[in-house]
Order: structure tokens, then sequence, then C-alpha cells
């Protein structure tokens, strides 16, 4: 039995002072005597690239909602036996569940507001068509909105892409998602639907900057839909929407890579909690024997109105945020 004298040489320490003898001890037995350089250096690239890391996760958050709408769907459609006995109205129940929690992101997170909800009728067809951000989540808060307040499902046009993505086609079905034809969209009209295109689809989402430049090319499909369908047309514009979530779209390359693969490969970043605001223009009347590009190009005008009204350009996230703390009231805009 060994005594005091025969113990180890760190018996007559204090016990802090074993603990430390045995780290330098064991680094120096396993050759990682540089360990506290090297976890110093980690931290430091850590606190360096963290909020580097947290913008572009964060809109994964949005894909994560979807996808937890997407279960929600399948789970009330699982649970209810008298499915083929209802089938009117069986979704109504999800719809306005989902609505709730889309409007609540939308309050607690950005604020939203919509200015302007007169403009869409209660009953009766209209077309809205919106300045395209880089996720369109206003458009989504929108929709959630209508159910909410008007009792109202609006149908959308989509790209075709989002149709290929996995798990996507019962959300799209349940909230009357198409990507057209013309036929289609002049169908939902006539049947006294609500129906919103974004004419600079992909294209204006993916490439569009702070400037908030439209961006429709020469598409005039959407004005030749309300022409057929006799309706009128109600300009949509999301104040702060590109300081939300940004692109980068301004790379060459990326750009180059959409337009030979047409797969909206380029990153978003953002997910900020800024201020939005969405303001619904007046009315565009359908009238007899206007053209399709002259409707076109006075929905442009219409649209780049509220733009010019409500959007300082160029944009800027942190003014935006500053606007998300703001105590300004509906009366003051």
């Amino acid at each position: 039995m060994l005594n005091s004298s025969e113990s180890c040489p760190a018996s007559g320490l204090e016990r802090p002072e074993v603990l430390g003898w045995l780290l330098e001890t064991w680094t120096a037995w396993t050759g990682l005597e540089g360990l506290d350089v090297c976890l110093e250096y980690a931290a430091h690239l850590l606190w360096v690239f963290t909020p580097l890391l947290v913008v572009f996760i964060l809109p994964l958050f949005i894909l994560l909602f979807l996808y937890l709408s997407i279960l929600f769907l399948h789970v009330y459609g699982s649970k209810s036996v008298l499915r083929t006995a209802y089938s009117h109205s069986f979704w109504d129940g999800a719809r306005k569940t989902l609505a709730a929690l889309w409007d609540g992101h939308a309050t607690i997170w950005h604020g939203y507001e919509v200015h302007g909800m007169d403009k869409i009728p209660d009953e009766g067809p209209a077309l809205i068509i919106y300045y395209h951000g880089a996720i369109p989540i206003d458009y989504y808060y929108l929709v959630s909105r209508l159910i909410l307040q008007k009792g109202r499902t609006c149908h959308s046009v989509a790209d075709h892409f989002l149709f290929k993505i996995p798990g996507f086609r019962l959300l799209l079905e349940v909230f009357f998602v198409t990507h057209g034809p013309r036929e289609e969209c002049v169908r939902a009209l006539r049947a006294g639907h609500l129906l919103a295109i974004s004419p600079g689809g992909v294209r204006e989402a993916l490439f569009g900057d702070n400037a908030y430049r439209i961006e429709w090319g020469g598409r005039t499909g959407f004005a030749q839909v309300a022409i057929d369908a006799r309706v009128p047309i109600i300009p949509m514009f999301t104040q702060n929407i590109r300081e939300g979530f940004r692109t980068l779209g301004g790379l060459r390359a990326l750009r180059c890579l959409y337009e030979r693969c047409r797969l909206p490969l380029v990153p978003i970043y953002g997910g900020f909690p800024v201020k939005f605001r969405t303001y619904l223009g007046d009315p565009i009347p359908y009238e007899a024997g206007t053209t399709a590009p002259e409707l076109t190009e006075k929905t442009r005008q219409a649209l780049q109105r509220l733009i010019n009204e409500h959007q300082t350009i160029p944009g800027n996230i942190f003014r935006a945020l500053l606007d998300r703390l703001s105590r300004r009231t509906k009366e003051e805009e």
C-alpha cells in the first residue's frame, strides 16, 4: 500500500492544479499540445461564418414550413371516412387551418399588412397580377388573408418545376395551383374564381434585385386571359419583398446556367424579419376592343406606380428592418 510520499507527483497539489497537470500530461502524451490554439481558431471561424450560414439556412425554413403543411394535409386526408360523400367541401377545414398558421407566421415575423383588400371582390372573378420576389411568400400570405377574411381561395398559376418537387402535388391540388394552359385559366375565371399570375415568373424571382425592375419580357398571355374571360385585373405589390429574401442572380454564370437548363439553381438567402406591406391597386376594368399588348402595358404601368409610390429604391435590408420596428399605422400609410 502506497503512503503519501509514494503517490503521484501531483499529490501535494490542490484539486484544480491536479486537473491542470492531468490535462497537460494527456495533451503531451497525445501530441495535442496545440489543441487550445486549434479550438481558438475554430471558434474564430465560427464567429465569422455563422451569420453567413444563417442567411442561407433561413430560406430553408420556408421550405420546411411548406412540407409541414403538406404533412398536415396528408394527415387530414387520411382521418375522414366521409371524404367521398363530402368531397365538395372536404378540404375547406384544412385550407382554413393552414391559412391561420401562415397568417400567424406573417404577423409575427413580418408584421404583415394588406392595404386595399376592398379592391378584391367578395364574389365574382378577377385576375391578380403581382410582382414576384425571390420567394413569393407575400403571395402565400395574401392567399391566407383571402381565405380568412373573405372566405375565398385564390387559384394560382405556377412554373412547371414546382410540380416536379417531391411531395408538392397534394398541396398544389388543395390550393388550386396550375401551370396553365391559357384555356384552363380562362375556365377558372369564367367559373367565378379569383386567379393570380406573376408574368415575371421564375426569371423575375431569381434575377430581379433591389432596384425592383419589372421583368416580363414580351409576355402578354395573362392579358389575353383577362380579355377572353372579360374580367378586371388587380395589380399587387409588396413593399420590401426583395429585402426579405435575395438571390445570387447577379452572377453571370448562374444566369447562363438558368437560360440553358431552365432550372432554378440560383441560391437564395435571407429570411430577414423585415416589414411586409402588400398593396392592391385599383382594378383595371375589361374594355371591349383592347388588345393584349395594350392591356399588358396598362397593367405594367399600374404595377410600376405601386412600386414607385410604396418602395424606396434601391431597397435596403437595414432600413426595412427598422421599418419593422416602427409604429406606423395603416392610417399613416
